[in-house]
C-alpha cells in the first residue's frame, strides 16, 4: 500500500488550513464538503495521479487537521482559502469541489480567473436548496455542537445512497473522530449555520472557466439530482456526468467513473496540458 503523503499547512491569518500532494503535472486541487475529511478523495486521487496530475487534497477551515477556531465559515471564506493555497503553489489550478466547496470554487473562479483554469463540480451546492424555516431550524438544532459528531455519523450511510466504498465503516468511524475532537464539532456546527450558498449562485455568471458537473443520480441532498445538474450545467455551459450508483460522494462511491470523467474533460478542454 501507498503511504499516505505527509500534510503540510499553510498559515492564513486567522489558522492554518492543512492540504497534502502528490504526483506531477497540471496542478488539480480537490476539496471535501461539510463534515468531510480530504480523505474522502483517498480513492480517486491515487488515480488522477495514475493520469498524469498533481493532486493537492485539502481540509476545509475547522475541518480535518485544518485549525478549528476560525472566526467565520462558508462559501466565500473557503473561496478565500483556496485562492490563498493556489497562490502559495504557485501555478493555477483546476479546482474539484465537493457539496459546499463546490459554491466555493465558482466564487474563487468568479473572484480570480486568472488562477482557475478549471471547475469539476461534485454533488454541488452552488444555490440554497427549497427547505422551509422549520427545515433549517431542524438541521442547525441536530448539528449543535454537543450532539453533532454521534448525529452526523448515523446520517452518513444516506448520503452514501447506492454503492458505498469497501472501507466505508472505517472512514466513517474517522469523521466521527475527527467531529468529536475539541472545538471541531462547533467549527462544524458555525459551518453549517453560516453557509448561504446564494453568494456562490450570484458569481456563476462571471464564470468563464470550462466547467463539468458530475452528481450522483441517488444523491438524497436533492429532490430531483438530474433537473440540479441540468440546471447547473446550463447557467455554466458546463459538461455533465451522472453517476448511477452513487448519492452525494460520486468521487468515494465511484472513483474509477470520476476519475475517467475528469481526464476525459480536462484533455478536451486543457489540450496538452
Amino acid at each position: 500500500m501507498t503511504p499516505a503523503p505527509a500534510t503540510q499547512f499553510l498559515q492564513l491569518p486567522h489558522g492554518r488550513i492543512a492540504y497534502d500532494e502528490q504526483g506531477a503535472g497540471p496542478l488539480v486541487i480537490l476539496v471535501p464538503g461539510m463534515a468531510e475529511l480530504r480523505s474522502t478523495f483517498r480513492h480517486l486521487s491515487p488515480l488522477l495521479v495514475a493520469a498524469g496530475y498533481r493532486v493537492v487534497t485539502t481540509d476545509l477551515r475547522g475541518h480535518g487537521d485544518s485549525d478549528a477556531d476560525f472566526p467565520a465559515y462558508g462559501d466565500p471564506e473557503t473561496a478565500s482559502d483556496l485562492i490563498a493555497l493556489t497562490e502559495a503553489i504557485g501555478e493555477p489550478a483546476v479546482l474539484l469541489g465537493n457539496s459546499l466547496a463546490a459554491g466555493a470554487a465558482v466564487i474563487a473562479a468568479a473572484e480570480r480567473p486568472e488562477l482557475v483554469s478549471a471547475l469539476i463540480l461534485v454533488g454541488p451546492f452552488v444555490r440554497n436548496p427549497p427547505h422551509s424555516a422549520l427545515g433549517k431550524a431542524l438541521l442547525r438544532f441536530i448539528t449543535k455542537p454537543a450532539w453533532a459528531a454521534q448525529v452526523w455519523k448515523a446520517y452518513m450511510p444516506t448520503l452514501y445512497a447506492g454503492t458505498q466504498p469497501a472501507d466505508f465503516a472505517e472512514y466513517r468511524n474517522a469523521v466521527g473522530a475527527a467531529l468529536r475532537r475539541p472545538g471541531y464539532a462547533r467549527a462544524f456546527s458555525r459551518t453549517v449555520a453560516q453557509t448561504d450558498h446564494a453568494v456562490a449562485e450570484a458569481r456563476l455568471a462571471e464564470v468563464t472557466a470550462p466547467s463539468l458537473v458530475i452528481m450522483g443520480t441517488q444523491d438524497p441532498d436533492f429532490k430531483d439530482p438530474q433537473a440540479e445538474a441540468d440546471w447547473l450545467a446550463d447557467a455554466l455551459g458546463a459538461e455533465q456526468v451522472m453517476a448511477r450508483e452513487s448519492g452525494h460522494y460520486p468521487h468515494a462511491q465511484e472513483p474509477q467513473l470520476t476519475a475517467d470523467a475528469v481526464a476525459a474533460f480536462l484533455q478536451r478542454v486543457m489540450p496538452g496540458a
